[in-house]
């Protein structure tokens, strides 16, 4: 990923997070909007413009592994970055200081798609709420270890 240009985020608070978090090495901005919930960067490769994109999501962190929630507030799209990840899998992934080389997988396996669920669900109880709110299905990807 590094012989790729960095595309900051467009939303102005999303951009803000991800400086903060990667500019204190994870010593602040760590929880999403300073809501208290940690959150983790997502380091990952744009479909259509090649570049390097980060996200913060929420961290929901299972065995060795993150959960990946495309909610986007339980609006009618997908978020973006759903589309970049199913193209381009190969992610890095910051939990504070921690950079960890990863691949992720659109789960479809339906009892391990419930079993990550829940899993979000106890890390962040507003995913209910947007899964009721959309009429899609909120993609859950998980990203492990390469």
């Amino acid at each position: 990923m590094t012989d790729r240009d960095y595309l900051p985020p467009t939303i102005d608070w999303v951009r803000k997070q991800v400086e903060v978090y990667e500019g204190t090495n994870g010593e602040k901005g760590s929880t999403l909007m300073d809501s208290g919930l940690p959150c983790i960067i997502v380091t990952h490769v744009g479909n259509k413009t090649g570049g390097i994109r980060k996200i913060p999501l929420m961290r929901v962190k299972v065995d060795n592994s993150y959960v990946l929630i495309g909610s986007m507030g339980g609006q009618p799209k997908n978020p973006v970055w759903v589309y970049n990840l199913r193209a381009n899998p190969d992610v890095q992934i910051r939990d504070k200081h921690e950079v960890t080389e990863m691949k992720v997988r659109e789960v479809s396996d339906e009892s391990e798609r419930k079993s990550l669920w829940e899993a979000s669900v106890e890390a962040y109880p507003p995913y209910e709420e947007y899964q009721a709110k959309t009429d899609r299905v909120i993609p859950v990807f998980i990203a492990e270890p390469v």
